[in-house]
Formats: C-alpha cells, structure tokens, sequence
C-alpha cells in the first residue's frame, strides 16, 4: 500500500510540475527520452507592453536541467514614458524571472537591462551556475521606437541638446 501512495505522489508531483500557468508549449524531445522544450511566456511586471517567450529544456525525473535557454521579446501593448520610468536604470537592470532548473542552486533569470543611448530595452536570459565552460545566456531587445516613451525620451534628448549649446 505504501508503494503505491509513493508511486502515486512521485508521478503526481511530474505531472504538476508540468502545469504551469505561463506555460504555452511543450515539445517532446522523443519517446525515449524524459526531456522535454518548455515553451513559457512572460509579461514585464513594470512594462506589460512587452511579452517575452522563454524556450528551456526540463527534464523530469533528474535533478538538474540543463542551463539552454533561448528568449524573444516583442512588443504586444502600449509603451508608455511612466513605465520606463519605473524600471531601474542601472547597468545591471532588473531581474523580472527567476526559475530553479537544479536542486544545486541552479537558476536561470531573466533581466531587463535599459539602453538609454539607442531606447532600447533588453531581456537577457541566462544561467547561474557554469556549465561546459561557460554561463548559458540568450538576449533579445525591444526597441522603443514608437511609442509614447521613445517620443517623450527624444523631446527631453533634445531640448538637453538645444540648452547645451546656448
């Protein structure tokens, strides 16, 4: 009777895991294989104009996925000069998601980074245990180019610019 409760939890842990409310797609790498594509969306908490798609590998029955990711981020909604304004502006960003990929302290996170030169936000995804050599990353950019808060950037660039030459 035991083995059966336990069998019963293991197997309803795996296939809970899986739900995921963010979760939009999941590809299967083969029959014979536990891993698995786990497609998720994101929406910016500060910018939900912006809707982010994350590509990571999850296998189930192991306890470390591994650390690939890929990221695409568009804009799907308005853009607006108060939610740039919200964001932090440092060269580190912000980090808007964080999964656990290993029960060995493996994270993979995803930052928002702002480029105040070109207006431009970036999403990089990455991981924070190295792996083969090296710290899996993914990056993907969100131009501000026409929406409200590229317009209100330029205007303030430019009266900057008119003032410096008086």
């Amino acid at each position: 009777m035991a083995v059966i409760i336990v069998v019963v939890l293991v197997v309803g842990f795996f296939v809970l895991r899986g739900c995921s409310q963010d979760e939009v797609g999941d590809v299967s790498l083969g029959l014979f294989t536990t891993q698995d594509i786990k497609l998720n969306i994101l929406k910016d908490p500060l910018v939900p104009g912006v809707t982010c798609h994350i590509a990571s590998i999850e296998a189930d029955l192991s306890f470390s996925d591994p650390s690939d990711s890929a990221i695409a981020c568009r804009q799907t909604g308005p853009i607006t000069t108060a939610m740039i304004a919200s964001i932090d502006k440092s060269k580190s960003g912000d980090v808007v998601f964080k999964k656990s990929k290993s029960i060995f302290f493996k994270n993979m996170k995803i930052r928002r980074i702002l480029d105040t030169e070109n207006q431009t936000l970036m999403y990089v995804s990455y991981s924070t245990k190295e792996t083969s050599g090296s710290f899996k990353h993914s990056l993907s950019t969100v131009p501000l180019w026409g929406t409200d808060a590229y317009q209100e950037q330029s205007q303030t660039a430019a009266d900057t610019k008119s003032q410096e030459t008086l």
